[in-house]
């Protein structure tokens, strides 16, 4: 008598226990989406209205009218240059840090206070944060103002917050602030997953720290920079927190954001819906395109190189195989 084969499988149950995240993401992230997808081709609008058409004449209505407008343009252009103005000092410090800390020649005492110390500001939140600077930089008294006149640097209490200048430095600080020490953790965990025997050998051979780092460091952690780089673009471009609570997008809409736009679309004046809809997929498909993008240049041109002669390698041995058939074949017709 046989056996019965005990083709049971466990893998079921992996389904079972990721049941309940898919459920929440199709019920709160997911349906959302594309919702927000379907009524930027309709005319809703108003609060409290559940009602819709489709712009079947113009379906493009909405996202023209949006593309078009000087407001969104202007709130673009603030995204992009905040985002950047506070990225590029935010990487350089994290990875000055991530450097300092994993260094193997510099063993700096009380590191974890320091990184806790570092990494605190992440965790206050955005509506604690935007109180704290609204008071620090308070005209005409406030303690900013007060330590500048103290000091003699200025005569007279100066007005940071109605400057467009001075307002988007705050923005841009307070971003980089926030988010360089978690950007510094990021980078240590990727640091140290580096093998510690390319360390050695690089020390042995006589490299200096600098050359270590652009050598062996930077090269290691291409993935970790993908990472953070992608992550700050898609914080950076839907930034909301700071520039809608500290200034709510002013003065003179210097630091108003897409997300600003869009929120004031949806929540202010004759709630445009479907205007605000058509802004978020706009800015939807820029972030998946500037992401493609990133990691596409960021590539390992290396892997992606070896995968090529891979992949003809494995079509010159189909060919091979297939001539080989062939030939066979008619050897034995002529037999």
């Amino acid at each position: 008598m046989k056996k019965k084969k005990n083709n049971f499988s466990y893998a079921r149950y992996g389904y079972y226990f990721s049941l309940p995240f898919m459920i929440a993401y199709a019920i709160f992230s997911l349906y959302p989406t594309l919702y927000t997808a379907v009524i930027g081709f309709t005319d809703l609008k108003g609060i409290g209205t559940t009602n819709f058409h489709f712009l079947w004449s113009d379906p493009f209505q909405n996202f023209r009218a949006v593309l078009t407008s000087p407001t969104f343009q202007t709130a673009f252009q603030n995204t992009v240059v905040l985002w950047l103005a506070n990225f590029i000092p935010q990487m350089a410090l994290a990875l000055l840090l991530a450097a300092w800390f994993t260094d193997r020649r510099t063993k700096m005492p009380g590191q974890g206070i320091f990184k806790v110390i570092f990494y605190m500001p992440n965790i206050i939140t955005a509506a604690t944060v935007a109180i704290l600077f609204y008071a620090l930089f308070g005209y005409p008294m406030g303690p900013v103002n007060d330590l500048l006149v103290s000091c003699g640097f200025i005569k007279e209490p100066f007005n940071f917050l109605i400057k467009k200048a001075s307002a988007r430095g705050i923005v841009i600080f307070i971003q980089t602030w926030m988010w360089y020490g978690y950007t510094m953790i990021v980078l240590i965990s990727g640091i140290l997953g580096i093998s510690p025997d390319i360390f050695e050998a690089a020390e042995v051979d006589g490299a200096n720290g600098w050359q270590i780092f652009w050598k062996i460091t930077l090269p290691n952690i291409r993935t970790i920079l993908l990472f953070t780089l992608v992550t700050s673009l898609i914080g950076g471009l839907n930034m909301f927190d700071i520039p809608k609570l500290f200034l709510v997008g002013g003065p003179d809409n210097a630091t108003l954001t897409t997300s600003v736009f869009i929120y004031n679309q949806a929540f202010s004046g004759a709630y445009l819906y479907n205007r605000a809809a058509a802004a978020s997929m706009i800015m939807f498909v820029v972030i998946v395109a500037a992401s493609a993008l990133l990691f596409y240049l960021l590539r390992d041109k290396d892997e992606a190189a070896l995968k090529k002669i891979k992949k003809q390698q494995m079509k010159e041995a189909k060919e091979k195989a297939k001539n080989e058939l062939r030939n066979a074949s008619h050897e034995e017709a002529a037999v």
